[in-house]
């Protein structure tokens, strides 16, 4: 199958990203310092899928790490002209019934806008995270691409629920979603902010399906709020110091890639890393230590906490008047290959459109090339609110 890394069934139905583990399976999460490792067991989330019954057909390329816009910057393959991303490739093409990935700074979502086919990140918490290559433990979740809402319910009622072995795992055994609930009548906000860091063709596709949220009864207001860039900068400041902190493990003597030449445990270090990650993982090596730094933490890390409380409180209120936020997930329609040595400031401004879920927990759903966000456990009102709209386009 096209995009695969490791191909693992033929008559498979559900692809997984390479940051999620599969028992003996390579799972290198993108990159060279991790090639060849292949874990004596797999994710929870994969697990309870083989229970019910489904089959893991391959394992998809990502961005090393998740940190790229879509997954161009792969050891595995660097893109060339349009960017795309694998997983949400093999869904769109019919190749799976749905696939897994791990959305950390919103690389699924982009890539499954770009895509045509839908990805939820689910309220953090409500899917266990036991078994991916964690970087930003407090933000990152683990979520599904599907075809349509349907496909992204069959896969969430497996998955979702508590798992013991999953710290920031929650306490309730199992959630249930549905895609049906009536929608006349509910409110959604577009947040003008977002819609001005998009280009003209991303402001037509939201405004097109406000229109269509519209002739479903709802009602559609476009509003201010203030916490969006303040939102991405703090979620990029933990993000890289959680980064920095979770990736220091690999350092080329119990798996992964080792360096030929050294002559001493430091150049062993040293080399390996240097040799297994890419610019990208570095520069968010370098900007997370910088923000964890004696002279930094209180102004950087420390204040990112107090933001995300901030943010958090302020979402809150923004959802006692709404019961969804609709955004754009990107600022184009379609991502052009560039140089990795552009990709840190890249990907800061592209995670405007997905940080305040990654950064306060709440789920977000992108369906029809658009996204909705919306309070913690609110994933059946932004499905039903998709749903109505791919109903209707039956």
């Amino acid at each position: 199958m096209n995009n695969y890394v490791v191909k693992l069934s033929d008559n498979g139905n559900i692809a997984v990203d390479d940051t999620i583990l599969v028992k003996d399976a390579q799972s290198a999460a993108g990159s060279r310092i991790l090639e060849g490792f292949k874990p004596l067991f797999s994710a929870e989330a994969v697990t309870r899928l083989e229970k019910a019954g489904y089959i893991m057909a391959g394992k998809t390329q990502v961005g090393e790490f998740g940190l790229d816009l879509v997954g161009e910057f792969s050891y595995y393959g660097t893109q060339e002209g349009t960017l795309t991303c694998a997983a949400a490739n093999v869904v769109a093409c019919g190749e799976v019934k749905a696939a897994l990935g791990v959305d950390m700074n919103g690389a699924t979502r982009r890539g499954a806008a770009l895509a045509g086919v839908d990805f939820l990140k689910p309220t953090y918490g409500t899917v266990s995270r036991y078994g991916i290559i964690s970087c930003a433990a407090s933000g990152e979740q683990l979520g599904v691409y599907a075809p349509n809402v349907e496909g992204v319910k069959e896969v969430m009622s497996v998955i979702a629920g508590h798992d013991e072995k999953d710290g920031t795992s929650l306490k309730d055994a199992s959630y249930t979603y549905v895609t049906d609930e009536a929608v006349s009548g509910k409110k959604v906000c577009i947040i003008k902010e977002l819609l001005a860091k998009a280009d003209e063709e991303v402001v037509a596709k939201v405004n097109a399906y406000a229109d269509k949220l519209r002739a479903s009864g709802v009602t559609v207001e476009e509003i201010s709020w203030d916490m969006v860039d303040v939102a991405n900068t703090a979620w990029q400041m933990l993000m890289t110091a959680e980064t920095c902190n979770n990736v220091s493990r690999y350092d080329g003597v119990k798996y992964g890639h080792r360096a030929e030449q050294y002559k001493n445990i430091d150049e062993l270090y040293v080399n390996s890393r240097t040799e297994g990650f890419n610019f990208l993982t570095k520069a968010t090596i370098l900007y997370g230590s910088d923000v964890l730094s004696k002279n930094r933490y209180d102004d950087c890390f420390g204040k990112s906490l107090k933001v995300r409380r901030v943010v958090a409180e302020s979402f809150a209120k923004l959802m006692e008047s709404y019961d969804a936020v609709l955004t754009p997930v990107c600022s184009k329609s379609a991502y052009e290959a560039y140089e990795i040595e552009d990709a840190f400031k890249t990907v800061f401004e592209e995670s405007a459109f997905t940080a305040v879920a990654n950064l306060i927990g709440v789920p977000a759903l992108v369906s029809g090339g658009v996204q909705l966000m919306g309070k913690a456990f609110a994933e059946s009102t932004l499905l039903s609110l998709a749903g109505s709209i791919e109903r209707a386009g039956e």
